[in-house]
């Protein structure tokens, strides 16, 4: 595992992004708070592998801003505004429904500020993934998009979408799909700055 995960971490990095890894998520976790600048403007993407490490309190403290559309009692008004502050942020942080082992990141979104401000818009990127995202090809990433990530995040939103009884994608036309744009990075974009954190767990939906 060890020769695989610096194969594929060189990969990364051929493509333009910072890439390391953590075995653990408490390794991963104190690197990650060790980012935040104080005083600094940080987004949280829609990403259950950023809660599941439990940094937003501590980085409630640390940073001066924080931008978390996931925070209770928020109204539509309130929703909005932080996911556009999220585009000019000095860290976004996010993780990603899929990477490909030649280095493709792939998300899939329903209302597209995460992808937004993955490709453009932060100082700083960090995306961070459980093994369990790593996947061969496009088609796999995909695939698991449509039969692990997407069903279970709407399982998660207790929607009426058809693929929480299914399990998998149906395709559907109800105004609650949660599967509208999908975005696939071929490269780190010109002017970005990723980086690609992986724990050696597996981590989010």
């Amino acid at each position: 595992m060890p020769s695989e995960i610096d194969s594929f971490l060189r990969t990364l990095e051929k493509r333009g992004y910072q890439a390391r890894f953590f075995p653990v998520p408490e390794e991963a976790r104190h690197y990650l708070l060790s980012r935040i600048e104080p005083g600094s403007a940080v987004g949280v993407g829609g990403s259950k592998t950023i809660r599941d490490l439990e940094v937003i309190p501590e980085i409630r403290i640390r940073a001066g801003k924080l931008y978390d559309h996931w925070q209770e009692g928020l109204n539509l008004a309130d929703d909005q505004m932080i996911r556009k502050a999220q585009l000019t942020c000095d860290l976004f942080l996010t993780s990603a429904n899929a990477i490909t082992r030649e280095g493709e990141i792939v998300n899939m979104d329903g209302i597209g500020n995460r992808v937004a401000a993955l490709i453009f818009g932060p100082q700083k990127v960090m995306v961070v993934v459980g093994i369990n995202k790593i996947v061969a090809d496009r088609e796999a990433a995909i695939r698991r998009i449509r039969e692990v990530a997407g069903p279970l995040r709407a399982k998660s939103l207790n929607l009426p979408n058809p693929c929480v009884k299914a399990g998998v994608c149906q395709d559907c036309d109800l105004p609650t799909r949660i599967c509208r744009a999908l975005v696939i990075l071929a490269r780190a974009p010109s002017r970005s700055q990723i980086e690609v954190i992986v724990i050696g767990k597996e981590m989010g939906f």
